[in-house]
């Protein structure tokens, strides 16, 4: 099933399974701009409530995954537009998916699209993919996340040698930083996101949302607290029924029947 928004589209499959979102304004290079945004925000509601395991996002075109904004229009921003955060709550949003998220990235992915990217779960990238912050070169800082969730992903110095000299990096140096996980031909991205689509699948939905929301909880609080956590996400496993599931189909060498549940 395919819905089709104005700057769009949002197809389901496996069962509602599995998600797929595609930025569709490849004429802007896949540029975000108000309404995309709240199109956006709508799409995202909809993968929640179908309970979609995975979130595949990624860009119509060869040349753009998501592009930042357009200059001309930063030119005319102030102080409050700043504050108003429209771009980070949409990739805080993102972040927040109880789906595994996936950015194909299949082209250029500056500023506010790199920063989407960030906000995923996992990355891959075709072998044309540029990535970087260019914000510092026209006099403004990254706001929708790259100083937060950048340094979190490559370390601290990776993210200071992108930011605060303006690199771009290619497929090859974003692999070599850990900023992606996978290298592919272009014509070979989507069924790469969809072959690591497929190795969630095969795991206990329930056990990898809680190991998600652990994970992402690791940065937000000392270690300690941390491990609590953990051991809390772990106790609801215990008591599932895929944790019975699981363990029987271990036992009996067959593969296991996952309900969530």
């Amino acid at each position: 099933m395919t819905t089709r928004y104005e700057h769009l589209q949002l197809a389901f499959a496996n069962g509602d399974r599995v998600a797929t979102l595609t930025v569709d304004r490849p004429e802007v290079r896949n540029a975000l701009d108000g309404e995309t945004i709240r199109e956006l925000h709508h799409a995202l509601q909809q993968v929640r409530e179908r309970r979609s395991t995975v979130l595949i996002l990624t860009g119509s075109g060869d040349r753009a995954f998501v592009s930042g904004a357009d200059i001309r229009a930063i030119r005319q921003r102030r102080r409050d537009d700043a504050l108003a955060s429209i771009n980070s709550r949409l990739f805080a949003a993102v972040e927040a998916q109880d789906a595994v998220t996936i950015a194909a990235v299949n082209g250029v992915a500056l500023g506010g699209g790199c920063e989407l990217a960030l906000a995923c779960d996992l990355r891959i990238c075709c072998e044309e993919a540029v990535f970087g912050q260019p914000e510092p070169a026209i006099g403004i800082i990254p706001g929708a996340g790259a100083t937060q969730r950048l340094p979190r992903i490559v370390g601290l110095g990776r993210a200071k040698e992108m930011i605060l000299t303006g690199a771009r990096w290619n497929a090859q140096q974003a692999l070599a930083a850990g900023l992606v996980s996978a290298v592919v031909p272009r014509e070979e991205l989507m069924d790469a996101a969809r072959a690591l689509t497929d190795r969630v699948l095969a795991l206990g939905p329930l056990a990898v949302r809680l190991s998600k929301l652990a994970l992402d909880a690791s940065s937000q609080m000392p270690l300690h607290a941390g491990l609590a956590y953990e051991s809390m996400a772990q106790a609801i496993t215990f008591e599932s029924a895929d944790k019975a599931e699981g363990t029987a189909a271990f036992l009996e060498k067959r593969k296991p029947r996952f309900t969530g549940e």
